[in-house]
């Protein structure tokens, strides 16, 4: 048995020389510094204590160095955790105490707040910065033939936390065959070669940054130039020596903003996708006529990592997110039943195929809640299947929002809300936002005589929420709308308040 996801890593490498990342600064990684790096790595890891199947969990800015402790957590056969940079001590709190990693690996700044969270689990606790310091790459050994620790496909490679709409974010688990044979697809689909290259601005604790964009540069033998963030002045500067860009739709906004986002500018690129969040239609559109491309939207999720593409040569079609990858089994069904709808009739999207994960961390009743008999994965996710074959994603049969590519359970940010004094009740509901997908958005009822505004909510929830969690507008009601079992009606709210985003976008312009 091989280690399943590096060999494949290893095998598509290209020659040693072979530029793999390109840094902002201009430094080169070639894939053989890829290799001798991961390799050293993965050999300080298991000097660490880490043994296979342990947990790893890592809240680090992004850098090659951290691409490369991914690949060592692989080698070494752990199990990659990846954490959100803007989470804080609270959530870090959960998150840890629930995976009880082996090691914890963390920016300087975080190591005092996270020792006692570590410590309470029996962590190791080491520190790794953006700047190729830090304490984990301490003895990191000059050179050190590493010997892969074999990984069969359904063995564990790593744990994403994902927000649903009740209870606790649930840890779902990604085997290496969910995340090699997706990968694998999209690099057929999608056409990558080892002439690519990519400009990579997303962040690397989530799966489109992570497993879509890494996973698939990887296995092409192609190379990327590896950003910090996403800013429209360098990226547009980069895409005359560049050939493709992933992206969210906020990417695209803003470049749409920009007077440089011109056929010319993009003459060079072959190829813009674009996921994590809903790509309005107008944006689509936008897109197509100041540069001639057509952006490929896609539709994924951090259980199943990509589902369905629109097509690389035929008709992208704006509002779709394209067909079912080879491989994977799309059907739609009554929410209530579970039975097949009629054709093009909406209903609940469920997906089967290599790409579905093994289920949530420890949560057995949740996971089996999760998936029909025959293995369908229940999504969450409302669409239709269109008479041509293009799915459509219409809404969410639970009420999770979509910030910026971001997953926000409404819950936590309400019970957060709820706590503050002079509040009776929140609803917190997404609503559409031009550059985000959707604004978090709190509907507050105040307590009688109560003075509280929308700034005192938003102080309130500073240091108790990641920033992407806290809401971008504050309303006050007398009362939030119930149905007859005294339910919050949040479809109300998001069509009381769904041109909340777009009337501050005209207020702005018209100053």
């Amino acid at each position: 048995m091989t280690n399943h996801l590096f060999s494949a890593i290893a095998k598509a490498a290209r020659e040693a020389a072979t530029p793999f990342i390109e840094t902002a600064d201009g430094k080169i990684w070639t894939y053989g510094d890829m290799l001798d790096f991961s390799g050293r790595l993965a050999s300080r890891l298991v000097d660490l204590g880490v043994k296979p199947g342990d947990r790893i969990a890592v809240q680090v800015e992004k850098s090659p160095e951290a691409l490369m402790l991914y690949l060592a957590a692989i080698r070494a056969g752990a199990v990659y955790l990846p954490l959100n940079t803007a989470y804080t001590l609270a959530e870090l709190d959960y998150f840890i105490t629930d995976a009880e990693p082996s090691l914890v690996v963390c920016s300087p700044k975080s190591e005092a707040g996270l020792t006692p969270i570590a410590g309470k689990v029996g962590a190791t606790l080491k520190t790794l910065d953006d700047k190729a310091g830090g304490s984990l790459l301490d003895g990191l050994p000059a050179s050190s033939p590493f010997a892969d620790v074999a990984r069969g496909p359904d063995d564990l490679a790593a744990i994403l936390y994902t927000s649903g709409t009740t209870g606790r974010s649930k840890g779902a688990m990604l085997s290496h065959d969910n995340l090699l044979s997706n990968a694998q697809t999209l690099v057929e689909e999608w056409r990558f070669t080892g002439a690519d290259r990519l400009i990579h601005a997303l962040p690397i604790f989530h799966t489109h940054g992570l497993f879509v964009a890494s996973n698939v540069i990887l296995l092409a033998g192609a190379s990327m130039i590896f950003l910090p963030k996403f800013d429209p002045d360098q990226v547009l500067a980069l895409m005359a020596s560049s050939t493709t860009m992933m992206g969210v739709p906020t990417f695209y906004t803003r470049l749409l903003q920009h007077p440089g986002l011109t056929r010319e500018a993009t003459r060079t690129m072959r190829l813009f996708t674009s996921g994590s969040a809903p790509l309005l239609a107008e944006t689509h559109r936008q897109f197509e006529d100041k540069t001639g491309h057509r952006i490929l939207e896609r539709y994924g999720m951090t259980e199943t990592n990509m589902n369905t593409s629109n097509p690389y040569e035929g008709e992208r079609i704006a509002g779709t997110v394209g067909f079912p990858l080879p491989g994977v089994l799309v059907r739609i069904s009554n929410p209530d039943t579970g039975k097949s709808v009629a054709d093009g009739g909406i209903g609940m999207i469920e997906v089967k195929g290599p790409n579905v994960f093994k289920g949530y961390w420890r949560m057995p009743e949740k996971t089996k809640a999760e998936f029909r008999d025959d293995g369908f994965f229940i999504t969450g996710d409302l669409g239709k299947i269109d008479e041509h074959g293009y799915v459509h994603i219409v809404g969410r049969g639970k009420d999770l929002v979509i910030s910026g590519g971001y997953n926000i359970y409404p819950k936590e940010v309400e019970s957060e809300i709820d706590q503050i004094p002079g509040v009776v009740e929140s609803a917190v509901i997404g609503v559409p936002h031009p550059d985000f997908g959707e604004g978090v958005t709190a509907v507050v009822v105040r307590t009688p005589g109560s003075s509280v505004g929308e700034k005192q909510i938003l102080e309130g929830l500073a240091d108790k929420l990641a920033r992407f969690k806290q809401p971008k507008r504050v309303i006050f009601v007398d009362d939030l709308p119930r149905n007859t079992m005294g339910k919050v009606q949040k479809n109300i709210l998001r069509d009381t308040y769904g041109d909340l985003f777009a009337a501050d976008e005209k207020g702005r312009a018209a100053v």
